[in-house]
């Protein structure tokens, strides 16, 4: 009779095979105290308070001063107030001085942003729109040509656009500052960036398969949802536009086309002009109240901005 085989023998042991399967990641707990959020660098608090500081001072600083007569000007403290308080007085004298001339500035600069901020807003939104959503031959040639145009200064070609516009007998009108100003290679990349990500491909071939045209289709559907691109091209070329100066010198002679920049200059340089009246409460004042409109513009429309420059940073 054969001897009993011991159970262990009988019935190996077999040791499962280990688990291919990762481990789910674990999440980190905050710190306490933190409350999840990220740790505070002091350092970088210190430099965005230097920033911060660094921006708001020279506003501080016109504000302050056009409150200020001509001689509290230079008997006071830059930045505290003077014994008088003349910004009302400052005001009315800014807007009557020289015949008004400094309402016929704005009025210029006015006209200069509607139609030539406007116009390079109109453009960039047209050809932005084109660039991102049809194929054509060339199209990688035009975006290098956008980026070349994008790193030229503007001011590298204002001698150019001088001798071009001399030719054509356009310069000292409004048109040589207009027609330059309706370009703006910046606007026209920022907008075929912003259209290529914020209009999905499929909406608009729905609304071709619907009959849609192709202008029915940009106006009706593409450009509800270019308009946070659009309020930040706006934006930046309302500013340049604005604030342009070089331009508006080599290409304006008569001062009654002058735009802000170009005539509070002109007060500015009377004082160094033999038997010139030394206006600089005024100077400061007119320029306070040339940076108010672009102040209200952008606390109105900064939503609009901030979105239009987040759009497309975050993939999907």
């Amino acid at each position: 009779m054969p001897a009993p085989v011991p159970a262990s023998a009988a019935a190996p042991t077999v040791t499962p095979a280990p688990s291919t399967r990762r481990p789910g990641p674990r999440l980190r707990t905050p710190r306490p105290g933190t409350g999840g959020r990220g740790r505070k660098s002091p350092l970088l608090t210190v430099l965005t308070t230097l920033v911060l500081v660094y921006a708001l001072v020279p506003l501080v600083w016109l504000l302050i001063n056009a409150t200020k007569t001509q001689a509290d000007l230079f008997s006071s403290f830059g930045l505290w107030f003077g014994d008088s308080f003349a910004l009302w007085d400052n005001v009315q004298a800014t807007l009557a001085y020289d015949d008004g001339v400094f309402v016929r500035w704005f009025v210029n600069t006015v006209l200069y942003v509607v139609l030539g901020a406007g116009g390079a807003t109109f453009l960039a939104v047209l050809g932005g729109y084109a660039l991102a959503k049809f194929d054509f031959p060339g199209k990688r040639g035009v975006f290098a040509v956008v980026i070349g145009a994008v790193a030229v200064p503007g001011t590298a070609l204002a001698v150019p656009t001088f001798l071009m516009f001399s030719q054509m007998g356009l310069t000292n009108t409004p048109w040589a500052v207009i027609v330059p100003s309706l370009i703006s290679p910046f606007g026209l990349y920022l907008m075929w960036t912003f259209a290529a990500e914020a209009i999905p491909g499929e909406l608009l071939e729905a609304a071709r398969i619907d009959g849609a045209g192709e202008f029915r289709t940009f106006f009706r559907v593409s450009l509800p949802l270019l308009a946070p691109g659009i309020v930040t091209v706006l934006l930046f070329t309302t500013v340049a536009t604005w604030n342009n100066y070089f331009l508006p010198l080599i290409m304006l002679r008569d001062s009654s086309w002058y735009p802000l920049t170009l005539g509070l200059n002109a007060w500015n340089a009377q004082a160094a002009t033999a038997g010139g009246e030394a206006i600089f409460n005024l100077v400061i004042t007119g320029a306070l109240l040339t940076i108010l409109p672009l102040v209200v513009a952008f606390l109105f429309l900064q939503r609009f901005w901030q979105s239009g420059l987040a759009a497309g940073s975050v993939k999907e």
